[in-house]
């Protein structure tokens, strides 16, 4: 414990941001790092618990307070070593994991809790600084050669932990760079690519090998993976997005939140937006664009939000943001007690730039010119029926509240339902859950085909970037007992693994 009474003479300061008027012209991070003297006192907040409730609240098991107090004490070179004792990749979840260790956070129970992920990114950009963070090559090669299909947070994840174990990984992506939604999916202005790139290089230079354009199931065998490769993990993600079959889904101007995030993302990059189109199998053939255009985007969620910031930036006439649900409470409630991740009102930043946001709307159609294109949506209001426990249960639709409202492009955003069935996984005929999802259990990651695990969205379904990253160690573990007969791959404590590199 850093300072002892540091949690009674310090409260929780959040970095400041770039203001909104400047931050809307560009795809730039809008976070500023905080000062050596802030960053001091948000760690010196950290009460060394003991019973720590962050650990379990993060699915990683990050040794938060331990890190903590190397920040407080300036030991950043044992920061970095116990942070990445059990993160991969802490300068994903410093930027836009949504924290459910804050929310555990003991001292969250009467006050706000410790800023444990912005303290994490700025351990882990300290270190880049510093030059701390180095190449892990093994010393030496089993033999044994694993493909990795699919380059999101869990792909990445499960290919560094099976490389740093001596097996030679090959990633699989069908896109042209390698990231999967933290690539396409996550606007610049929450994670820039530089920070993206940055890390594939790095595992690169640890002798992973990537490649693109690499359509599982489409231009790549799935035989010849099968025969060439001792072992498979499938890390494709959650990709078939919820659909919203009413009337006027067919017109231009009703999109999925994905195509127009991703084509967004490319054209930051400097990309054509349409490009590989054939090969991809997952890109809009077709430019959608907010610019001058009242956009309604139909969902609550993180990926809602992403496309009211991006909106904003392509200069939409209007943004509006619509959730089926009602209104969170704005703090904890008796049926939401600590330690649990609350189910409250999130006000993002996107949210901060300018959005007119209304719950307990349902879409009833989409309405149509008489050309083909969106003018308006047919909403009404509904009243929702409240259990005991707090939880919406049903609701009516309140009578005389149905209007039209203008609108020229709506962006469906309502969550995913299940991984791509067609292609690699209808090829591969692995066994589906009652969701669609690749059946594997927590014990061994392992699909009815013995040399083929899964892992990430691919196996649990849609989740947080901090359970893919530990499920693509998890997996790695039980690949390499799988190939080995044991593993010194850990789920919570990395620390063996160092006799290996």
């Amino acid at each position: 414990m850093g300072k002892t009474t540091g949690f009674l003479e310090f409260t929780r300061q959040a970095p400041d941001k770039r203001p909104v008027q400047e931050r809307v012209t560009d795809y730039k991070e809008y976070i500023k790092p905080y000062s050596k003297e802030e960053l001091n006192k948000q760690s010196a907040r950290c009460m060394n618990c003991g019973v720590p409730f962050c650990h379990s609240g993060c699915p990683l098991g990050n040794v938060i307070p331990e890190f903590n107090d190397a920040v407080y004490d300036g030991n950043w070179e044992e920061a970095y070593s116990i942070l990445t004792s059990t993160n991969n990749f802490p300068e994903f979840t410093g930027r836009i994991c949504p924290a459910p260790c804050e929310s555990a956070c003991v001292l969250g129970i009467n006050q706000p809790p410790v800023t444990i992920e912005e303290i994490e990114k700025h351990i882990i950009e300290i270190a880049f600084e510093k030059g701390f963070v180095q190449p892990r090559k093994p010393n030496l090669r089993s033999g044994k050669k694993i493909a990795v299909v699919g380059s999101g947070p869990a792909g990445l994840a499960a290919a560094a932990q099976l490389n740093y174990a001596g097996h030679t990984v090959t990633v699989f992506e069908r896109d042209d760079a390698a990231g999967g939604l933290l690539r396409y999916g996550i606007p610049d202005f929450k994670l820039e690519k530089w920070v993206v790139q940055r890390r594939i290089d790095l595992l690169e230079e640890e002798g992973v090998i990537f490649k693109y354009h690499a359509n599982v199931g489409v231009n790549i065998s799935v035989n010849d993976l099968l025969r060439e490769f001792n072992a498979i993990v499938l890390a494709g993600g959650s990709t078939a997005a919820r659909n919203l079959f009413i009337p006027g889904r067919e017109l231009n101007g009703v999109h999925f939140a994905m195509d127009f995030l991703k084509q967004s993302n490319k054209r930051v990059a400097g990309k054509d937006p349409l490009a590989n189109a054939a090969i991809e199998s997952n890109i809009l053939n077709e430019d959608v664009l907010a610019t001058k255009k009242n956009v309604v985007v139909i969902g609550g969620g993180d990926t809602g939000s992403d496309c009211v910031g991006t909106s904003n930036r392509q200069g939409a006439a209007s943004v509006t943001q619509f959730e089926l649900m009602p209104k969170p409470a704005e703090a904890r409630t008796q049926h939401m007690p600590w330690p649990t991740f609350p189910m409250i009102l999130k006000t993002t930043t996107s949210h901060e730039e300018g959005v007119a946001r209304h719950w307990a709307v349902n879409t009833k159609e989409f309405v149509g010119d008489g050309n083909g294109n969106l003018k308006a949506l047919k909403i009404v209001d509904l009243e929702w029926k409240i259990t005991e426990d707090g939880k919406p249960a049903n609701f009516v639709e309140v009578a005389g509240s149905e209007k039209e409202i203008p609108c020229e492009l709506s962006l469906l955003a309502m969550g995913f339902v299940h991984p791509q069935h067609i292609g690699m996984v209808q090829e591969l005929d692995v066994e589906l859950d009652r969701r669609g999802n690749v059946k594997a259990s927590e014990h061994d990651y392992q699909t009815n085909i013995a040399k083929v695990f899964t892992a990430g969205d691919m196996r649990r379904g849609q989740s947080l970037v901090v359970w893919a990253i530990s499920e693509g160690r998890e997996c790695a573990r039980k690949v390499d007992e799988f190939l080995m007969g044991s593993s010194l791959l850990e789920t919570k404590d990395a620390s063996l693994l160092h006799e290996l590199v």
